[in-house]
């Protein structure tokens, strides 16, 4: 009777044990499929600033030079955090 009762309760845990670890690989490739996402914007939108300023137009405009560089500042700093160098610049 006792060896009956145990071999219940660990079939309990085992399924609640196996129930757990699919649910944390789901919620962890989902984690994942958003970073990759979001590391392809963050690409993206500076690619594009690169793009925007390629003349060097916006740079030279005194009012919108310095908000246009902030912006750059802030992007750049992105880029190099979601590549893995971590060199925040404070202003």
């Amino acid at each position: 009777m006792i060896l009956e009762i145990g071999l219940v309760i660990f079939i309990i845990a085992d399924v609640v044990g196996c129930y757990v670890i699919w649910n944390l690989l789901m919620k962890t490739e989902l984690l994942e499929t958003w970073i990759e996402n979001t590391t392809q914007m963050v690409k993206n939108t500076y690619d594009e600033l690169q793009k925007i300023d390629s003349t060097g137009h916006f740079e030279s405009d005194d009012e919108i030079g310095s908000i246009f560089e902030g912006v750059k500042l802030i992007i750049e700093n992105l880029n190099d955090y979601v590549k893995g160098e971590e060199k925040w610049v404070e202003n």
